[in-house]
């Protein structure tokens, strides 16, 4: 288990440091210059040079790559032309919107992926409209189901609001950022009540795509493992088919599940991006959005880093998990 779990974290420090690679070199091939970005066209050459000395741009290239490499560990993502903040600062800003509302889609996923791999395994009543729900919904783009969902559910019914995190005037700052954990945290049961209530449409909507894969992988888990000989034996003990399946048959399922949880956390949070937009979210997405029309590469490699940290973080988390739930795991990876 020790060396499954070095290996894990070997592969995962090699990637993000691939990455922060690929990051430092589109910098360097970009026709931008980051001192003319900082300083304006209008700079005199003495005041460039001086910034290029400063930034260190003058070294030799690994030079340059190792203080890239050594400040990004250190939280150093450089300034942001168009905020002139650092950008870790405006990350600070931007990211317990969109971590939120990220958490908030993933939990209503994995809910219905339970819900559809269960009721289509054990036939449930009804388990035929949710699967035609789920992937009707899954199967339409995010924009265009962000769309219909506010003609219906904002426009037509009033069920929801339109855009927007809270509607509340001055609701808690801190200390997560997260307004739904802030506002318990304070007593401010008005504001979370509120937030869920912004959340619940485009939650949804980004929760679709997720939940029909993962709910489709453990299915076919569960109805591969529902006929095996430890199920067979729980069923001859007069055990019903809900307990057989949530306390034998479910933990044995769970690590196809749990590889494509991982792998949808990363496609959910592209997803995220694009729902910011519809929705008119004050996350990443709309940070990211003003900042490419500006060439802001700062900006955008730090997001790009932050989000790939994120992803490379939740895969080797469900690595573990999985060795976890199933020790053979450890056996065969490491």
């Amino acid at each position: 288990m020790k060396t499954f779990v070095a290996t894990r974290l070997g592969a995962m420090v090699a990637i993000l440091i691939a990455l922060t690679g690929v990051l430092f070199i589109l910098q360097h091939v970009s026709p931008l210059d980051p001192v003319k970005a900082q300083l304006g066209a209008q700079a005199s050459a003495e005041a460039v040079a001086a910034r290029r000395e400063a930034l260190g741009l003058n070294e030799p290239i690994l030079v340059q790559f190792w203080n890239y490499l050594t400040g990004a560990v250190g939280g150093d993502l450089g300034t942001s032309y168009r905020t002139r903040h650092a950008v870790l600062s405006d990350l600070g800003d931007f990211l317990p919107a969109t971590l939120e509302l990220a958490l908030f889609g993933m939990a209503i996923a994995i809910v219905f992926a339970v819900l559809l791999a269960f009721s289509t395994t054990l036939k449930w009543r009804g388990a035929g409209v949710l699967r035609a729900v789920l992937f009707t919904g899954s199967s339409a783009p995010m924009f265009l189901l962000g769309i219909l969902g506010l003609i219906v559910f904002y426009q037509n019914l009033g069920w929801v609001p339109a855009n927007g995190r809270v509607s509340i005037p001055n609701p808690p700052d801190g200390p997560t950022g997260l307004l739904t954990v802030d506002g318990l945290l304070r007593g401010r049961f008005d504001v979370v009540a509120d937030a869920i209530h912004h959340l619940i449409l485009p939650a949804c909507v980004i929760a679709l795509g997720p939940a029909v894969a993962i709910g489709r992988v453990l299915r076919s888990s569960l109805l591969s493992d529902i006929d095996s000989d430890y199920a067979r034996t729980a069923r001859a003990k007069g055990l019903s088919e809900g307990r057989i399946m949530a306390r034998h048959v479910l933990r044995n399922c769970v690590g196809a599940a749990l590889s494509m949880t991982g792998l949808q956390v990363g496609l959910m949070f592209s997803g995220v991006l694009v729902v910011e937009q519809v929705f008119g979210w004050p996350g990443i997405g709309q940070y990211i959005a003003q900042s490419i029309p500006v060439a802001d590469f700062p900006a955008i490699a730090g997001v790009t880093l932050m989000l790939g940290a994120l992803y490379v973080f939740i895969n080797t988390a469900v690595d573990l998990l999985q060795a976890a739930a199933d020790p053979r795991i450890a056996v065969i990876g490491g």
